[in-house]
């Protein structure tokens, strides 16, 4: 295994929380009501940096809301990841940028994890749309992946991830603003393929636009912001129940 030991996703997740720290005059790692607070800043809002796995966090943010905190969720959403291969004393072998690109659709499979709060008006969450560089690490020979996950055995073992740019910030804090990501052409009545083709037109998320627009029908009808109206050739259609 590396000798070239960092921390997975420590460089990335610490760069946002000194961001967000001097951003809002904010202290760190901070022991409050049972907890560790990533940021509290001036004013006493919480602050919690997560860069995946939402629902992990929701019981933290849960009791948080019922001590009567402002809690603030900054979860980042990756557009753009290079990659920089490294042999384990920490000369770069090559750099690549990956084929896979994210955008601020995916955050509704990960805001389902914590819908029953999204709406409390003591939360909010914060979507930066970033570019980061993920740091490889060659390995002598095909290994699992620390986490246990790889269907297959690669060369390479990932230990890092620094934030390169912030491209755009999301806030969702009301139904109007999960709503506004909706196409704004959408007809009234609508279903997931009018969604596909509203998304594509208008050139809002171009990488797995029909998945994703399932997707965004299956998250809005969970927190109740859309509701059916009729299906007509084996499409489901439905209507906002709050108009953005």
């Amino acid at each position: 295994m590396s000798n070239f030991s960092v921390l997975n996703e420590s460089s990335l997740h610490n760069t946002l929380k000194k961001l967000y720290a001097y951003q809002t005059d904010g202290s760190t790692e901070v022991e409050k009501f049972g907890h560790i607070y990533d940021i509290i800043t001036k004013d006493g809002e919480v602050i919690e940096i997560q860069n995946k796995n939402l629902k992990q966090l929701y019981p933290k943010i849960k009791d948080t809301l019922e001590k009567g905190l402002k809690i603030k969720v900054v979860h980042p959403v990756v557009i753009r990841k290079n990659i920089e291969l490294k042999d384990k004393d920490g000369n770069i072998i090559k750099k690549s940028r990956s084929s896979k690109k994210g955008s601020v659709y995916d955050i509704f499979r990960e805001a389902a994890g914590i819908s029953p709060i999204l709406f409390d008006k003591n939360f909010t969450l914060e979507v930066p749309e970033i570019n980061i560089t993920e740091i490889r690490i060659k390995e002598e020979t095909e290994v699992q992946s620390k986490n246990k996950k790889r269907r297959f055995k690669k060369d390479w073992n990932k230990i890092n991830k620094k934030l390169d740019e912030i491209n755009k910030i999301h806030t969702f804090k009301t139904a109007d603003n999960y709503l506004a990501l909706l196409p704004k052409k959408l007809p009234d009545e609508f279903c997931a393929k009018d969604i596909a083709k509203h998304l594509k037109e208008e050139k809002l998320c171009l990488a797995r636009i029909y998945n994703n627009s399932n997707l965004i029908i299956w998250f809005l009808k969970k927190v109740e912001l859309i509701t059916q109206t009729k299906t007509e050739n084996k499409s489901h259609y439905y209507k906002k129940v709050i108009k953005a």
